[in-house]
């Protein structure tokens, strides 16, 4: 027998006989019927080609700025202080003019990273004026599309339909760049040069966006069938309509993990217990997306097999992750030692490694301790120290194989040791910290890994002025640059020729976190001609304290003024600047706004380190 032709616009039999005007509302409770297919797949279409064209928009400024950075790198190596007043000066106004109201703005005011309390509840923070505007413009096309429908029809049940078709393709739609954008080993972060805390935040947006499209199409699911019941004068099937009924049950399951999800995610739950809130939200969305493949295989819907890559890519992302820990943690007779030391109010700990790493400055790892907690950790530490020495050789024989050649090359006889400082806090930082403290010795040896590394994409290497800003335990992000930056300056493969290290820390006790890696800095050559380093302490137990080491160390007491550092070194600086800082919101938000006041009156760059989710 013959199939009978189908309308693909409408999901209506193409035959003569068949009319929407004349079509009962029971026949638009299921399936296709009424739902305009090919203005779904333009949507749809539309709003990944949208995305795609931002991502390139973004990758030629990316490379724009790459080629700059690399031409001022080049020409500065051997410039002298006049040689590269050159590249201090903007040379147009149009892109200061960008970076100060639109880049590195707030999207009022000044608060950004600072996060808004109720109590002691953090209800989050608020997205920069450019990502605002994006995010704005993402969802404002998302109700358009979601509003783009037939209104003449002579069906208003039709109508209905049309709607309740849109927002679910919508929803499967925005369900790819939400699961891309939720990864840590997302490939557009090295890309586009992007952190992942700003995918996160466009990842929690998005969700919140498909939640409220799974809802609309909810509704309008309802609603069409609560007027094919009153039309066929019957009471209300709406219960019923889902017993035995796979399509239905597997659409309300999802639904049901998305809108657990739209509150469960909330900062103020994601704060009081991050780990407890990240296992639960992962088997919400795992039941939502499965779900949502099964709702859309039972109904072959559009789309159903873009939720299965979805889920693929999901599952992708964590099998890479477990080989990365795996490789880099484990071996067949050793794996990663851990060794944790108290200090006062954190722990230093040191891994070592049972593979060499490569390490860039600015990177950060996630620190697992099976002992201590039963899930994978997912909270940031920078690395604040590394090292790759070569292992002692036992014996002092000559190698008379070519297997004990092989093993006396370094690459293959080296060990890396990665110290990160974890403040003491609550949860596993304050189980750690406790454990360490009791041992006799405050030091303590323990099971644990590391993944990563990860971050690190930019590079100071080709400014003259760099200024580094750190509240609190974000020196440790801050001492891999000063690291790096002194050994470029002394093997003349950088265009640095000041370096100011600004570090601001409630009491003096602080200064033991790094004390050991502060004095490697302080010895290492050529430290004088182009580091100071600018200590801030808010609460000195004794003012008398207080001391300043030298012109080149200095100690003051009381509140880091970021405005006051910027301008004074803005007005002394050689060649380009660049600052970054490391720490607390509010912290970083005045030095955010310091850097705006001054972008346009020279080459002025922005970097934020933060770990906001």
């Amino acid at each position: 027998m013959a199939s009978t032709p189908v309308n693909k616009a409408h999901g209506l039999p193409a035959a003569s006989n068949y009319s929407i005007c004349s079509m009962e509302p029971g026949n638009f409770t299921h399936g296709l019927m009424g739902v305009n297919l090919q203005m779904d797949r333009v949507t749809s279409t539309t709003l990944w080609l949208t995305i795609t064209t931002v991502c390139l928009i973004i990758v030629i400024a990316r490379l724009i700025q790459g080629g700059i950075s690399q031409l001022r790198h080049i020409f500065n190596l051997d410039a002298d202080h006049a040689q590269q007043a050159y590249w201090a000066r903007n040379g147009n106004t149009s892109w200061p003019w960008l970076k100060k109201r639109l880049i590195y703005a707030p999207l009022i005011r000044k608060r950004h990273n600072r996060s808004f309390q109720w109590g002691r509840l953090n209800m989050g923070t608020v997205p920069s004026r450019f990502h605002t505007i994006l995010l704005t413009l993402y969802i404002l096309s998302n109700i358009a599309y979601c509003c783009f429908l037939n209104y003449k029809t002579c069906n208003k049940v039709a109508l209905l339909a049309e709607l309740r078709g849109r927002t679910g393709h919508l929803a499967f739609a925005n369900m790819m760049p939400l699961m891309v954008f939720a990864g840590r080993n997302n490939v557009l972060i090295p890309l586009l040069r992007v952190s992942f805390d700003t995918f996160n935040i466009f990842h929690r947006w998005i969700s919140r966006l498909v939640v409220i499209e799974a809802i609309a199409h909810t509704i309008a699911w309802m609603a069409v069938k609560d007027l094919a019941d009153e039309h066929a004068k019957k009471q209300s099937t709406m219960v019923l309509a889902f017993h035995d009924n796979p399509f239905l049950t597997w659409g309300l399951a999802s639904l049901l993990a998305m809108i657990i999800i739209l509150f469960q995610a909330s900062s103020a739950i994601r704060h009081l217990a991050y780990e407890t809130f990240l296992h639960i939200h992962q088997i919400l969305a795992i039941i939502a997306f499965l779900g949502a493949a099964i709702h859309g295989q039972q109904g072959q819907l559009p789309l159903t097999n873009y939720v299965y890559v979805t889920i693929g890519l999901w599952f992708l992302e964590r099998g890479m992750r477990w080989s990365m820990i795996a490789y880099r943690n484990f071996g067949l007779r050793s794996s990663t030692r851990v060794t944790v030391e108290a200090l006062p109010e954190a722990c230093r700990v040191t891994y070592q490694m049972k593979r060499p790493w490569q390490m860039r400055p600015g990177c950060h790892v996630y620190a697992h301790f099976p002992t201590l907690t039963w899930s994978l950790s997912s909270h940031p530490f920078s690395i604040a120290w590394y090292d790759t020495l070569p292992n002692t050789i036992e014996s002092e024989k000559l190698p008379t194989t070519t297997a004990d050649l092989a093993n006396t090359l370094p690459n293959r006889n080296s060990t890396t040791t990665i110290t990160l400082i974890m403040s003491k806090k609550s949860g596993m930082t304050a189980k750690l910290h406790a454990r360490a403290l009791a041992a006799p010795s405050n030091t303590i040896s323990i099971p644990g890994y590391i993944e990563g590394p990860y971050g690190g994409q930019e590079s100071l290497h080709s400014y003259g002025t760099v200024l580094l800003f750190a509240g609190g335990v974000g020196i440790t992000h801050q001492l891999s640059h000063v690291r790096d930056l002194l050994a470029s300056y002394t093997a003349s493969t950088s265009a640095v020729q000041k370096i100011v290290l600004i570090w601001s820390v409630r009491t003096q006790e602080a200064f033991d976190w790094v004390h050991p890696w502060m004095s490697s800095i302080l010895q290492m050559p050529n430290r004088r001609e182009v580091l100071k380093v600018l200590l801030f302490v808010t609460k000195p137990r004794h003012p008398g304290d207080v001391v300043s080491r030298s012109a080149q160390v200095q100690m003051f007491g009381g509140r880091c003024k970021p405005g006051r550092i910027v301008e004074e070194e803005f007005e002394k600086r050689r060649g380009a600047m660049a600052v970054t800082v490391c720490g607390p919101g509010a912290f970083a938000d005045e030095v955010r706004g310091a850097v705006r006041e001054r972008v346009e009156e020279g080459v002025v760059d922005f970097q934020e380190e933060s770990f906001s989710w």
